[in-house]
């Protein structure tokens, strides 16, 4: 069990939702989604286990999430965000065009909900 709680121990949490999170689907071709919408695909073994091991992960990250922070606090962060990224578009930092764009600020959101699902006990305690 961690013994302190700081800014880069969210940031590696973070890090680690980012990775999920962008590992399993982002608009590139460089991700599971990607991979196995590939015309060339194949299924195998590694396949297999990519597949099973990202599953665990998001398996881990859903339950601590909702565990720690409930559908209530998932629906208060999503909704926090989603003013942000309004705000962002009503500025003009952000545009509905971009699709592109809007996908990668959507993951990242994503990341960072997870992120703070997995931190929220600890952010609690110190509370």
């Amino acid at each position: 069990m961690a013994t302190g709680f700081n800014a880069v121990s969210f940031l590696g949490r973070w890090l680690f939702a980012l990775i999920l999170v962008l590992g399993t689907y982002n608009p590139t071709d460089y991700s599971f989604a990607g991979w196995i919408a590939s015309e060339s695909f194949e299924f195998g073994p590694v396949v297999a286990l990519v597949g099973i091991a990202l599953l665990i992960a998001w398996i881990i990250f859903l339950r601590a999430t909702f565990m720690s922070m409930g559908w209530l606090g998932i629906i208060l962060g999503a909704a926090l965000f989603g003013c942000l990224i309004w705000l962002f578009i009503d500025i003009g930092w952000l545009s509905l065009e971009s699709t592109h764009a809007l996908t990668w600020v959507v993951l990242v959101v994503l990341s960072l909900i997870l992120a703070a699902g997995m931190s929220w006990s600890h952010i609690r305690r110190r509370l």
